[in-house]
């Protein structure tokens, strides 16, 4: 550990004793086991998403949509649309929405990272997702600790909003010791062995010193089902531990028998496990003719240079690209759908 870094542990710690704040110390230990229990990292890849400079409110780049698409193009459209419908819906200045639509139309013809508008600049931000591991290869589930919404109902979708939205990507940010420790660790994470191309590896590797800051985003929480060799992710991230198990949930009577095209029996074994996974209220695992399903915390970290975040990479892949996504609107907010 250098002087530099130690000297930013000594710090986390002496802050968290001023604090004297009985759940942050709490939160502090649930990390301290997990780290014991769950000692290894799997990366589960590249996740992009949409952040924001504004000078008006200050130097910090901010998340303006969550960094969970899994290709730097879906960010785009997402910003492509973000720009879109304020030009539609929240101006009546001409010159305004001219700019706006003039973002949009570069954005419908060109794979770019960033943009700037009216003095904000917009980019396209890289950030990596992994799940921590036990040496038997099982993921770690939510911890005690972890935030769950306060209505636990089943019988609808849970609404909690993402915790991504407006979350400053600070990297002198104070987030534990625990937390201060990762960060350690992850300055100097590549991507290494023969499974990586050689251009993922030289990208990665060229990483570590354009962006050497790192930047853990809120934690969120996934399905992963178990097959030979690992585990696959199953569906989006979601805000809450219970926000996964209602995706689960809905996966084991609507989303599988559907696209594996069960029979009538294969649907009444899945429906009756899925009761009684809802049954047992917080469980985060069930077992269903032969696979295993659990909800898994994951974490995510974007890295951060002199001029910000890390933008898409040049070994990320695209499964298309950019194409024209709205209506023509010209500067009066009109809407030309024959163009």
């Amino acid at each position: 550990m250098t002087d530099d870094w130690k000297r930013q542990m000594d710090r986390l710690h002496a802050a968290l004793v001023r604090r004297d704040d009985p759940a942050a110390w709490v939160t502090e230990a649930d990390a301290v086991d997990a780290s014991y229990r769950y000692p290894y990292v799997a990366l589960r890849g590249p996740v992009f998403g949409l952040a924001a400079q504004d000078p008006r409110t200050g130097s910090h780049w901010s998340l303006v949509r969550p960094v969970t698409n899994g290709t730097p193009q879906q960010a785009r459209d997402e910003l492509n649309s973000l720009l879109w419908f304020r030009a539609k819906d929240d101006t009546d200045d001409r010159a305004v929405r001219r700019a706006l639509l003039a973002a949009v139309d570069v954005l419908d013809r060109e794979p770019v990272n960033e943009v700037d508008v009216l003095g904000v600049r917009y980019r396209v931000v890289r950030g990596d997702e992994f799940a921590r591991s036990d040496k038997d290869g099982n993921l770690e589930p939510p911890r005690p600790t972890d935030v769950e919404p306060v209505d636990l109902t089943w019988d609808k979708d849970d609404k909690s909003p993402s915790p991504d939205i407006d979350f400053a990507l600070d990297a002198d940010r104070e987030d534990g010791v625990m937390a201060g420790a990762m960060k350690l660790g992850l300055r100097d994470f590549t991507y290494a062995g023969p499974r990586f191309p050689t251009d993922v590896r030289k990208d990665s590797e060229q990483a570590v010193t354009a962006c050497p800051d790192i930047v853990l985003l809120p934690v969120g929480f996934g399905v992963a089902e178990r097959n030979g060799k690992g585990w696959l992710p199953r569906g989006s991230l979601m805000s809450t531990p219970h926000g996964a198990r209602q995706l689960l949930y809905g996966q084991l009577t609507e989303t599988w028998p559907l696209v594996r095209d069960f029979d009538a029996d294969q649907k009444a074994v899945y429906a009756q496990a899925a009761e009684e996974f809802r049954a047992a209220g917080r469980a985060n695992e069930v077992r269903v003719s032969g696979s295993l399903f659990r909800i898994s915390r994951i974490e995510r970290f974007v890295r951060v240079g002199p001029d910000g975040p890390e933008q898409p990479r040049a070994s990320d892949q695209d499964g298309y690209g950019p194409m024209k996504i709205h209506p023509t609107m010209d500067e009066d907010g009109t809407l030309h759908y024959d163009d």
